[in-house]
């Protein structure tokens, strides 16, 4: 899977050249990032141990909480490394792996968002027979489904991304290995992998969107038919409304740096947004979840 060029390592340009900033910076991704492991790790924790959490919901809210911590993860220790380094280099396969793993994670959040959506389509809108149809081996199907979706569709992308040569400049104006900064770089036609990452990524980013808008849509007319009583109408909107953000956060950023065309102009506004979904949404993921979540508070009051 390695190329057949010179190049054996790029360098990530970061989010700012600008030298006083890069302490400042530094301690700001460092407590995002240590927020993000410490809520999305106690969610996973509590869903795994407490017997009473043991259902649909809360497993897909585990699954998306280990997400979390890795998709964090693929970006986040490079990044803060090199705020203090000089040597900001990445490897040939270092910087493949990272655009796989970031692809594999996030087209995966995409998917189990849509699930998620699903599941409390099925929960609110037909709750005598949720148990039939969010039964434990349908829960499983559907998140080992996405996992695998996930996996394949960046193992496109990182093959592609692999094979094109790179004959150039070996900086990235980005702080990770992307496919669009990649592409940049790359010598020779480039068309086929455009087509991909604005065909399939797109798909799956604005195919995951329509299904996640579809079930909170159907929710909430549901709701406003079927609820007489104003109170628990205000609670599951309330809760709609603070889930339906977290699918905005993370859908409209990436669906805007990967569908839109790419120019000089839009390589900062272009890491501004990639901050967005890759290390605000997963912080603010386990809060929103959570907040609202009677059952989830009690299990970690339990726990400590």
């Amino acid at each position: 899977m390695l190329n057949q060029t010179s190049v054996t390592e790029f360098l990530l340009l970061g989010v700012t050249d600008i030298q006083v900033l890069q302490p400042v910076l530094f301690v700001v991704f460092l407590a995002t990032y240590i927020v993000s492991l410490a809520g999305n790790g106690a969610i996973l924790m509590v869903v795994i141990s407490d017997s009473r959490l043991h259902s649909p919901t809360y497993f897909f809210l585990g699954n998306l909480s280990c997400l979390d911590i890795c998709y964090s993860t693929v970006t986040l220790p490079k990044m803060l490394g090199n705020f203090l380094s000089t040597h900001k280099t990445i490897s040939f396969l270092g910087c493949i792996s990272q655009l796989h793993f970031f692809h594999f994670l996030g087209s995966t959040e995409s998917m189990l968002l849509a699930v998620m959506g699903f599941d409390r389509f099925v929960a609110i809108c037909k709750p005598l027979h949720y148990t039939l149809i969010m039964n434990h081996q349908v829960c499983i199907q559907m998140a080992v489904t996405v996992w695998i979706i996930g996996f394949f569709h960046a193992l496109l992308h990182s093959v592609m991304t692999s094979h094109l040569n790179f004959c150039g400049s070996n900086h990235i104006h980005h702080f990770f290995c992307d496919v669009k900064p990649l592409l940049e770089l790359a010598c020779g036609t480039v068309k086929l992998n455009v087509w991909l990452l604005n065909t399939v990524t797109g798909t799956i980013a604005m195919g995951s969107f329509f299904l996640t808008f579809l079930s909170y849509f159907y929710i909430i007319i549901y709701l406003f038919f079927k609820t007489h009583s104003c109170s628990m109408l205000h609670k599951a909107l309330s809760t709609c409304a603070s889930h339906s953000l977290v699918v905005v956060l993370f859908f409209v950023p990436g669906v805007f740096v990967y569908i839109h065309p790419a120019s000089s102009s839009s390589v900062d506004q272009d890491q501004i947004i990639a901050i967005m979904y890759s290390v605000v949404t997963p912080v603010l993921n386990p809060l929103i979840y959570t907040l609202r979540n009677k059952e989830v508070k009690g299990a970690l009051r339990r726990v400590m």
